[in-house]
């Protein structure tokens, strides 16, 4: 690389850093790296904010000067990524970290990220009847300006919200758990299959009375709970399963509800590891008393193992799942695929410390 093109790039960087208030060595590692951890987490946001304002494209912008042009072209992709799981005040840790990978994958294949959007209204079906969705679709797109070459929508989103965003962007993608029945192109980590990974891994330790915590409606993972549990010949218990939003202090509160029901599981299997983790905080202030309690859950995120005990989870391929989305939205928006395009990855099983055997599990009702 010549020193003029490197120095433009400097610059680059040198204004984003001026932006967030921090250094450009700082900022070259959260552009590149989705696993850098900041020693303060808002400065993440601010280089990303800084970089989306100033429409911050390295690899196109050195090319460009090379070839001795001021302007960037018509080559530049505009990519926008709407999160339909969490809003920026309460993040969803394994869709913030999905995120960041396509943030920097967007970015190393020349594109613009010019919008992230948090809107948990997409995720909630009750939401988009009692919202005007179509307005909302409408707002978003007016703030491309009419730039938009591709979305990526990282979560689940309502099948009416998703058929009002193809009618507006022009080249969507979906990452998530949760299939879009080939609405759009998609990669997903299949909740059912996740599900059932985790389902029986507690029977082959002799649970029998396993739980389920998380959302019920609409979700893979719930179903994915069930039908393990009916393949196997095991009876529907109603009070051990236990609906709540899937936040780490729906995980805590739901563990008064265990603790104080007639009927009590050995084990639990947790749609998302937010939740494990809010009743694992829980379970630390009555494990000694009470009971020990077998805890399973999915996702992966980088929590879980610092909890106590370190959490065992079915593992997400996070970063694959974040590249892949990039290629095929740039694919499809260069013309290469038509058709609806589904790439399923699998998800693995990561045994720490959170299960013990049936035989191991105990109650004390006495105290």
């Amino acid at each position: 690389m010549d020193d003029e093109i490197q120095e433009a790039m400097i610059v680059s960087v040198k204004q984003i850093a001026k932006m967030a208030g921090t250094s450009p060595a700082t900022v070259s590692r959260i552009l590149n790296n989705p696993d850098y951890h900041c020693s303060n987490p808002s400065i993440r946001e601010k280089v990303w904010k800084a970089a989306m304002e100033l429409n911050y494209v390295p690899n196109e912008a050195a090319r460009s000067l090379k070839k001795g042009t001021k302007e960037l072209g018509g080559s530049v992709r505009y990519i926008q990524v709407l999160m339909t799981r969490t809003e920026k005040s309460h993040a969803d840790p394994f869709f913030m970290e999905v995120l960041r990978v396509v943030e920097s994958e967007i970015h190393k294949n020349s594109c613009i990220l010019s919008q992230v959007w948090y809107m948990s209204v997409f995720s909630n079906d009750k939401q988009c009847r009692l919202n005007n969705v179509s307005r909302l679709v409408d707002e978003l797109y007016q703030e491309t300006d009419g730039k938009s070459d591709g979305l990526i929508i990282i979560g689940r989103c309502n099948k009416e919200a998703l058929r009002l965003l193809k009618t507006r962007f022009k080249n969507l993608v979906s990452v998530n758990r949760n299939s879009t029945n080939r609405e759009i192109d998609e990669i997903t980590c299949d909740g059912t299959k996740i599900a059932t990974i985790a389902v029986e891994y507690l029977l082959n330790r002799g649970h029998n009375d396993i739980g389920y915590v998380g959302e019920c409606h609409g979700e893979s993972r719930y179903k994915g709970y069930i039908d393990t549990l009916i393949r196997h010949d095991m009876e529907i218990n109603p009070s051990y399963i236990y609906e709540t939003k899937q936040t780490e202090m729906a995980g805590y509160d739901v563990v008064q509800k265990i603790i104080n029901g007639d009927d009590i599981p050995t084990a639990i299997y947790c749609a998302n590891d937010v939740i494990a983790i809010g009743i694992l905080k829980a379970l630390e202030k009555f494990r000694k008393k009470y009971f020990n309690l077998s805890i399973i859950s999915s996702d992966d995120i980088e929590q879980a193992q610092f909890t106590k005990p370190m959490l065992t989870t079915v593992a997400l391929p996070k970063v694959e799942m974040g590249r892949f989305a990039v290629y095929l939205l740039l694919d499809r928006i260069n013309g290469k695929h038509d058709s609806v395009t589904t790439m399923e990855l699998e998800g693995h099983l990561v045994i720490r410390e959170s299960c013990v055997d049936a035989q191991d599990s105990f109650w004390n009702y006495t105290i």
